[in-house]
Formats: structure tokens, C-alpha cells, sequence
């Protein structure tokens, strides 16, 4: 597209947010960078359905980094509850330490101090710097790469690759548009320009796609199915981790393990949660137990 129609671009979709936008707490003007940096945590490989009451919980809970610096690893996990992806809640912890430390409690604002936090990479580095402290950052999720690739190029999507960051960032409008424009884009793939069902009859740049114009062809690789979770090591980190999560004591080990009924997999995987750190295990009068 030539600079004008991707200017075109931007000014609708922009435009259509301000009509359509979800109203999500760490959206709202009075939101808080933390706020900002915990949604972004916990949205990582989760629908936003399933983040706002765990984000709610812990907002209240730990409505400051500082707050939650005070508190244990384990209580951070604990408080994670079944939102998934558990590790998450420990760098989430590990990164509040480190703001307490560097950064006297505050979020710091720039994408190179936020990148240097443990567990926080380019994405959220970018997301949080943009959308907290009104910086210009190219920010990609799959959302925006899918929505970009089908108005530029004709594919049904893209990968994450440096040509689909540079595609994104040729989009990025002046700095006093650029969050808004990345948070827009984003809602534009969440809602409309989704990957299974597009709405291509709600989309405002409908006649400027190319991938609309070409006919929706279908990805040249096949959609990659998501991965089952019956009896997968997912399903079985998650019933051991459960155990001792939902206890008010250290729980022995062979009571966690036997919440699984494969013991080779329920040994592997009690194994990983004690690498990952997320489980500890003690002597305690004589036995084996275990706590987050």
C-alpha cells in the first residue's frame, strides 16, 4: 500500500475502535502502568475472558509492585490460581522484586528498562512502554501480524518474522497515535479479523484488503490444531501443582503424586514443576513434603 492508504488505514481503524473498543479495567485512563504490566502478563496466551477476574484478584491483592515484592514466590503462584501457564506468576513476582530494587517501586517507563526486568521480553517490554507511558513502539501480537498480512499482502497470516515487524512499523502512525493504533489493530484481529471467522462485513477497511480482494485463500500450511489437553503433561503439572496450591499445609509427595494415575509421567512432571520452581521440596519429620 502506498503511504496514503495506509494512513487511510490507521484513520478508520482508529475511528472503528472508538466505537467498538471492549471496556477492559487496564484500557481505562486512570489505569495504572502495574495494572498495564500485569494484564499484560497474565494475557499472554489467554483470552481476555478468562484474565479479568484472576487480574481483579491480584490487582486488589497487589495494587503495587512493591506490594507483591513483600510476598513469597509461593503466595504469587498460590494466587495464579487455574489461569495457566503458571510461570508466568513467578516472573511476574521476580520482575516486582527487581522494580522495587532498580527502580524504587515504580514501573520504570523506557522499552530498554523494561526489557532488562527479569521475565519480560520485546513484546511486553514494547506493550507496556506504549500503552502506560504513551510511547512510540512497533507492538506485534498475532492479532496485528494476521490483520496486516491480509490488508498488505493477500496471506491469511503471516509469521513472526523481522519482514512482519517492518510491515507493522511502516503502519505506525506519529508518536501521539502510535499506542492508540497498536491497541486498535489489535482489537481489529480480536474481534473482526479473527483467524478461524473473520467478519469481513464488519471490517472498515474491508476494500482495502488484499486478502479479501484475492478471495480469503486459505494459509498454504494447514492451521496447526491446538494441542489436546487430556492426559497431556500440561494436564498433569497442573493436577500436582493443584494439590498443593489448594492445601493449607506442606502436602507429602507421594500424596501429590498420587493425584496422577501414570506415575512415571506424574514423577517427570513433578520433576519440571521443582526445576521451573515452582514447587519446593522439605524434610519435614522425616518425610518428604512438599510447598509452593
Amino acid at each position: 500500500m502506498s503511504d496514503v492508504e495506509q494512513g487511510e488505514v490507521v484513520r478508520r481503524v482508529l475511528g472503528w475502535y472508538e466505537l467498538h473498543a471492549r471496556d477492559l479495567p487496564w484500557r481505562r485512563p486512570d489505569a495504572t502502568p502495574w495494572e498495564i504490566l500485569v494484564s499484560e502478563v497474565m494475557l499472554q496466551q489467554t483470552p481476555v475472558a478468562r484474565v479479568l477476574g484472576p487480574w481483579r484478584d491480584w490487582i486488589d491483592r497487589w495494587p503495587t509492585p512493591s506490594a507483591l515484592a513483600t510476598a513469597t514466590s509461593g503466595e504469587a503462584v498460590a494466587a495464579w490460581g487455574r489461569l495457566g501457564y503458571p510461570r508466568r506468576a513467578l516472573r511476574l513476582h521476580q520482575a516486582a522484586v527487581a522494580i522495587v530494587e532498580r527502580h524504587g517501586g515504580d514501573v520504570p517507563p523506557t522499552y530498554d528498562e523494561l526489557l532488562a526486568l527479569p521475565g519480560i521480553g520485546d513484546y511486553t517490554a514494547a506493550a507496556v512502554a506504549s500503552f502506560a507511558f504513551g510511547a512510540r513502539h512497533v507492538v506485534v501480537d498475532t492479532n496485528v501480524r494476521r490483520v496486516l498480512a491480509r490488508l498488505e499482502t493477500g496471506v491469511a497470516d503471516l509469521p513472526p518474522t523481522a519482514a512482519s515487524r517492518a510491515l507493522a512499523g511502516s503502519y505506525l502512525p506519529a508518536a501521539t497515535l502510535a499506542p492508540r493504533w497498536s491497541v486498535a489493530s489489535m482489537e481489529l484481529g480480536a474481534l473482526v479479523c479473527t483467524a478461524r471467522s473473520p467478519h469481513c462485513d464488519a471490517c472498515p477497511v474491508a476494500d482495502l484488503c488484499a486478502w479479501l480482494a484475492a478471495g480469503r485463500p486459505l494459509p498454504e500450511t494447514p492451521v496447526r490444531r491446538a494441542q489436546p489437553w487430556h492426559g497431556t503433561d500440561r494436564q498433569c503439572r497442573g493436577a500436582l501443582l493443584g494439590v498443593v496450591r489448594e492445601a493449607t499445609a506442606p502436602v507429602a509427595r507421594s500424596a501429590v503424586l498420587s493425584a496422577w494415575p501414570d506415575q512415571d509421567q506424574a514423577n517427570r512432571c513433578l520433576g519440571s514443576l521443582l526445576a521451573d520452581g515452582l514447587l519446593h521440596d522439605r524434610l519435614l519429620h522425616g518425610e518428604d513434603v512438599l510447598v509452593l
